[in-house]
C-alpha cells in the first residue's frame, strides 16, 4: 500500500521520502537492522531508508539533511550538553554561590540547606510518574527530556528574580563607619543605628534595614522547577542510551554522559567564581565610589549573571533533543544481541522477558507489583541503599564544601569556587570516565562491577581523613582573640566591646571588617576605634585606630581587605581532597552499570527512577539540611539585623569544629556504602544460562 507524500504546504526540504510499498519498507528494514556496525552502534545506517517514525525532525518536518543526527553519538552529544548544564546551574552556580546569597539576603545555612534540598524534593516527587510513563513501550523519552531542560531554563530565571526585586546593595549604607565619640552618649547603639536605618529607608532609599529572608522562598520555587527539570536527564536519558548501542559499548557512552555531568559543576564553579569578581550591581553602582574590592568581606559580586546565561542555553539545548525520535535506527537489533544479567534469572524467565517486549507496557494498575518485584532484588536493594550514603556525602559536600575551604583556609568565594573547580574537573570528571571504561575494558560482569565498587569505596573511606586538615581560627579581635593581650590570671572575658572602643558608639548591625596592621580582623573601623578614614584607589584606610598596635608608623593602620592567613595547610587539604573524590566518583558509573545489569531490560527506566526515589529520600534531600545544621552549631558570630526573628548569616566559624563534623558525617557515609556495597555482591545471583535463553528466542 504506497504511502501519500505529506501535504504540499510543507517545503520539499522538510519532507521525508517516499516509500512505495509495505514490502520494500520491511526490506529496508531488514537491511537496516542487518547494517549495525561491529562497534554497537548505528553510525552506518542507511538513513535514507529509515521510516519515519525514526528520523530525525519536528512533526512532519523531516529534512533529509538532518538525519546525519539521527545517531547514538549526535545523540550522546546533545544529552551531553544537558547533562552538563543540569550540573552548571544546581551542583555549580548555587553551591558556589551559597555564602554570597547568605551575606546578600540576609540567610543562615539551614535556609540555604532548605535551598539546596528543594532540587531532590521535586526529582524525588517526579521520578514515579516521569521513569513510569517515559519508560512506557512507546513513549518518547527525548520529548521528556526536551520538556525538563525548559523547565530548568524557567527554574534559572527565577533563581535570578530576587536580585532584580530588592534595591541595590551597600548603596544606601552611610559612607562613614568610624569611632564618634560624640555617638558613645547613646545607650544602646544597635537601636539608633536601625532608627537611622527606618528613618533612610522612609526617604525612599531601598532594602536597608529591611528584611530579605522572604528570598528563600523564590530561591526554594526555582529549585523545585530545578528537579522537576532534570528528573528525566539521569534517568530517561540514561536508558535511552543503553537502549541504543551495544551493552559492551553502553558503559563507555554512560562514562562519557556521566563525565560531562561532572565536568558542568566544575565549569559552574570556575565560572560562577570569576563572575563574583564583578560588582553585583555594576549596572547601577560603581564599586569604587564605594571603595569595595573583592577582597572585601562584604564584597557581593554578580552571583545572578551566570543563571540568566543558563536560562538562554537550556532553551536552545531542548530544540534538538525534541527532534530524537522515541528510538534510533538499529535498536532492535542491538536490543536482540544483549545477554540478560539480572539477579536469579532462569532460562524460562528470559525467554518470557524478550518475547513481551512487543506487547503493550503495564498500566498504572501494576504499578505497586513493579515495585514489588524491584524490592526484591538484594542486589538491587543494596545498590540503592549505597547510592543513597554516597548521594548524602556528594550533595552535602557539593552545597558546603566551597565554603568549608573558604572560611577553614581565610580566602575568598572566588579562590574557593576556583579550587573546586580544579579538584572536580580532573578528579570527578576523570574518575567517571575511567570507571566506565575499566568496565569495558577488563570486559567485567554484574559481580565483578560490584567488587569494583566496593573496592573504589573502601580506598575512598580512608582518604576522608583530609578533613582533618585544619587551620587554627584566624585573629579576630573580640571573638578569637582579646583587643588587648593579657597575662592575668583570670582574663576578661572575649566580647566586641572593649574600653579602646566603648565611647564609639559601635552597631554590630554595620559589619564591615577591617584587616588591622597587627595582622588581627576587627568587626567594622568604629569598633577598631579608628577615626580617621582615607580613600586610595579602590580602597580604604584607617588611621587613628585606638584599639590598633601598629608599629610602623609610615603604612597605614588598617585596610578594608581581609587579612592574609598564615596556614599553609590548604595544598595538603587539595591533595587528599582530589584522591577523595576520584575514588568516590570512580565508583559511581560501575555502580550505575551494575544496577542496568541486575534488573530485568523492561524494568531499568523504572528501577533507575526508584534507585533515584531512595537516593533523594534517604540521601540528597536530608543531606544539605543536615550540613546545614551542623555547620551553623560551629558559628561563633552571627549578624545582628534589626529584625530580630529574620536573624542573620554567620559571620565567623571555628575552624576546628566545621572540620570534625565534615569528617563525620564523610566517615559514617563511607562507611555505610562499604556494608551496602558488600551486601550487594554477597547477595548478588549470576543468571542461569542466558546466552541460551537469548538463542532460543532468536531461533
Amino acid at each position: 500500500m504506497a504511502a501519500d507524500v505529506e501535504s504540499s504546504d510543507l517545503s520539499t526540504i522538510c519532507q521525508a521520502p517516499k516509500r512505495s510499498n509495505m514490502n520494500n519498507n520491511n526490506s529496508a528494514r531488514s537491511s537496516r537492522v542487518g547494517s549495525a556496525t561491529s562497534t554497537g552502534t548505528t553510525t552506518d545506517l542507511d538513513l535514507e531508508t529509515v521510516p519515519a517514525e525514526q528520523r530525525f525532525g519536528w512533526r512532519r518536518c523531516q529534512p533529509q539533511w538532518l538525519q546525519r543526527f539521527c545517531t547514538a553519538k549526535w545523540a550522546l552529544f546533545w544529552l551531553c550538553w544537558g547533562g552538563a548544564l543540569q550540573g552548571l546551574i544546581v551542583n555549580g552556580f548555587v553551591n558556589v554561590n551559597i555564602s554570597t546569597i547568605e551575606r546578600r539576603f540576609g540567610l543562615r545555612s539551614r535556609q540555604t540547606g532548605l535551598v539546596a534540598s528543594g532540587y531532590d524534593l521535586a526529582s524525588f516527587v517526579c521520578l514515579v510518574p516521569v521513569t513510569y510513563y517515559g519508560g512506557r513501550k512507546g513513549a518518547s523519552k527525548p520529548c521528556f527530556i526536551a520538556i525538563g531542560l525548559l523547565l530548568m531554563g524557567l527554574g534559572s530565571l527565577i533563581f535570578a528574580l530576587p536580585h532584580f526585586l530588592v534595591g541595590s546593595y551597600r548603596a544606601t549604607i552611610a559612607e562613614a563607619n568610624n569611632c564618634d565619640v560624640d555617638a558613645g552618649q547613646l545607650t544602646n547603639q544597635t537601636m539608633a543605628s536601625c532608627h537611622d536605618e527606618l528613618e533612610l529607608e522612609l526617604d525612599g532609599d531601598a532594602d536597608v534595614g529591611e528584611s530579605l529572608t522572604w528570598t528563600v522562598w523564590l530561591f526554594f520555587a526555582a529549585q523545585l522547577l530545578h528537579g522537576a527539570g532534570a528528573s528525566p536527564l539521569f534517568t530517561l536519558g540514561v536508558t535511552y542510551l543503553d537502549e541504543n548501542v551495544s551493552t559492551k559499548m553502553s558503559s563507555v557512552y554512560l562514562g562519557i554522559y556521566y563525565t560531562m555531568a561532572i565536568i558542568g559543576p566544575a565549569v559552574g564553579y570556575v565560572l560562577g567564581g570569576q563572575l563574583l569578581l564583578i560588582y553585583t550591581d555594576f549596572v547601577t553602582v560603581d564599586a569604587a565610589d564605594l571603595s569595595l574590592t573583592s577582597d572585601s568581606k562584604v564584597w557581593i559580586g554578580a552571583w545572578w549573571i551566570g543563571f540568566v546565561f543558563a536560562a538562554l542555553v537550556c532553551v536552545l539545548i531542548a530544540i534538538p533533543i525534541f527532534g530524537y525520535p522515541k528510538s534510533l535506527p538499529g535498536a532492535e537489533k542491538l536490543q536482540l544481541a544483549k545477554v540478560s544479567e539480572a539477579h536469579g534469572t532462569s532460562t524460562a524467565k528470559a525467554t518470557e522477558d524478550i518475547q513481551t517486549k512487543s506487547q503493550p507496557r503495564r498500566r498504572l494498575g501494576e504499578l505497586p507489583h513493579a515495585v514489588l518485584t524491584l524490592f526484591k532484588n538484594p542486589t538491587f536493594f543494596f545498590l540503592n541503599l549505597a547510592g543513597a550514603t554516597e548521594g548524602l556525602v556528594i550533595a552535602g559536600f557539593a552545597a558546603f564544601l566551597p565554603k568549608q575551604i573558604e572560611n577553614q583556609f581565610s580566602i575568598s568565594p572566588v579562590i574557593s569556587a576556583l579550587l573546586m573547580g580544579l579538584i572536580t574537573v580532573p578528579a570527578g570528571g576523570g574518575g567517571t570516565f575511567l570507571g566506565g571504561y575499566l568496565v569495558k575494558k577488563l570486559n567485567l560482569a554484574c559481580g565483578g562491577i560490584i567488587k569494583m565498587c566496593l573496592l573504589a569505596t573502601v580506598v575512598a573511606t580512608f582518604f576522608t581523613s583530609c578533613f582533618l586538615v585544619s587551620c587554627p581560627n584566624a585573629a579576630f579581635a573580640g571573638v578569637t582573640t582579646s583587643y588587648v593581650p593579657t597575662l592575668q590570671a583570670n582574663p576578661l572575658p572575649i566580647s566586641l566591646e572593649a574600653p579602646c572602643n566603648a565611647n564609639c558608639g559601635c552597631s554590630r548591625s554595620n559589619y564591615d571588617p577591617i584587616c588591622g596592621a597587627d595582622g588581627v580582623m576587627y568587626y567594622s573601623p568604629c569598633f577598631a576605634g579608628c577615626s580617621e578614614e582615607q580613600q586610595l584607589d579602590t580602597q580604604k584606610i584607617y588611621r587613628n585606630c585606638s584599639c590598633i598596635e601598629n608599629r610602623f608608623e609610615q603604612l597605614p593602620e588598617a585596610t578594608n581587605v581581609m587579612c592574609e592567613s598564615k596556614c599553609q595547610n590548604l595544598s595538603y587539604f587539595v591533595g587528599l581532597c582530589f584522591v577523595l573524590m576520584l575514588f568516590t566518583f570512580l565508583a559511581t558509573m560501575p555502580a550505575l552499570s551494575a544496577t542496568l545489569r541486575c534488573v530485568q531490560d523492561e524494568q531499568r527506566s523504572f528501577a533507575l527512577g526508584l534507585q533515584w526515589i531512595k537516593v533523594r529520600l534517604m540521601g540528597t534531600i536530608p543531606a544539605p539540611l543536615i550540613f546545614g545544621a551542623l555547620i551553623d552549631e560551629s558559628c561563633m558570630l552571627w549578624h545582628e539585623s534589626c529584625d530580630e526573628q529574620a536573624g542573620g548569616a554567620c559571620l565567623v566559624y571555628d575552624n576546628y569544629y566545621i572540620s570534625r563534623y565534615m569528617w563525620l558525617l564523610a566517615l559514617i557515609g563511607k562507611l555505610c556504602s562499604v556494608v551496602f556495597f558488600l551486601g550487594a555482591w554477597w547477595f548478588y545471583k549470576p543468571p542461569s544460562e542466558p546466552s541460551n535463553a537469548k538463542k532460543d528466542v532468536e531461533t
